[in-house]
């Protein structure tokens, strides 16, 4: 489709997260068209002749930029927003065809029981606290929240609602934090300016910023892909409340302690162990496996499995996501 000089691709792109060394992990692939440091998601163009569905083509790019085959996936959302165009050589349009494309793009998340190694040049694992260092809260407030709170206290003296809003979503002067709302913060330092797409956005210089400051952002990504990315995190932590995803993201045969961890690297608060326990075994998730685990370090720990029987015999929620704030 084309509008006057410009042409629409419809793109697909993929949110794969994974657990490693209890990290929370995100595949990320270079920029294509080169020219710079930042990353993006894997993505592709969709070919309304070549590909039958959207998660089939989708499925097939990520195998092809990172040689990675997906399991668990559930689209996401569609993002258009004005600003999203890149060269048409960058998102699959033969070359010869000059100009730039308006990419309208249909996100998936993808949950993956491993990080494997791609092997694949460009494509890496990367842990999103390196994109949003403000969301980690399990040691404690984000040491990037000390240099974020003076730039977001200098942009609310613009006035109107805007401290009200930072203090809402970042949890400023004892405000409670809310694990679920990454898209609206990244969405707000977006508006402020203080994240480097916004000048990149708007072909504008970035403002200097303090090194702590710099940190404190996170590191940039292509298009819109950050994002994206808050998007599918702030989703799949809304969804740890409500259908057992977590288990999407664990081996056949796990610890209790390895599942903890793994909550708690989604979520990026601290659980109660005690509590979370009892969560699992009022729930009927999980069931011990009669064997135990030699390779935790320490005294062995018992195995056990995810019951995905129960998804067929009752409805099933999620865990119950206030412990994280006991």
């Amino acid at each position: 489709m084309t509008m006057g000089a410009s042409m629409v691709v419809i793109g697909l792109s993929a949110v794969v997260v994974a657990i490693r060394e209890g990290e929370a992990v995100v595949l990320t692939v270079r920029d294509r068209a080169g020219g710079t440091d930042a990353c993006g998601l894997p993505f592709g163009p969709f070919d309304p002749e070549g590909h039958r569905t959207f998660e089939l083509a989708m499925r097939a790019f990520v195998t092809e930029q990172t040689r990675f085959n997906l399991g668990y996936v559930e689209q996401l959302y569609t993002f258009g927003d004005k600003g999203r165009d890149a060269p048409l050589a960058d998102v699959g349009v033969p070359e010869g065809a000059g100009g730039r494309a308006r990419v309208i793009s249909v996100g998936y998340l993808a949950l993956a029981p491993a990080a494997v190694d791609t092997h694949f040049q460009g494509s890496e694992w990367r842990a999103w606290a390196r994109f949003f260092p403000w969301e980690d809260w399990r040691q404690g407030r984000p040491a990037a929240l000390q240099a974020l709170e003076p730039a977001l206290r200098a942009w609310a003296a613009g006035g109107g609602q805007r401290l009200a809003r930072a203090r809402l979503l970042f949890a400023l002067d004892d405000a409670p934090w809310n694990e679920e709302r990454v898209l609206e913060r990244y969405e707000l330092l977006y508006e402020a300016g203080l994240v480097q797409e916004a000048a990149r956005d708007r072909g504008e210089v970035p403002p200097a910023q303090s090194d702590a400051l710099k940190a404190a952002m996170g590191e940039p990504m292509i298009s819109d892909h950050r994002r994206i990315l808050a998007t599918a995190l702030g989703r799949l932590r809304g969804k740890l409340k409500y259908r057992p995803v977590i288990f999407e993201l664990m081996p056949e045969a796990f610890t209790l302690s390895a599942l903890q961890r793994t909550v708690e690297a989604i979520a990026g608060v601290p659980l109660h162990k005690q509590n979370f326990r009892r969560a699992l075994e009022r729930a009927e998730l999980v069931e011990g496996l009669g064997r135990l685990d030699a390779e935790t370090g320490g005294r062995p720990a018992e195995l056990f499995r995810f019951r995905r029987e129960v998804l067929d015999a009752r409805p099933v929620s999620g865990l119950s996501l206030p412990l994280l704030r006991d």
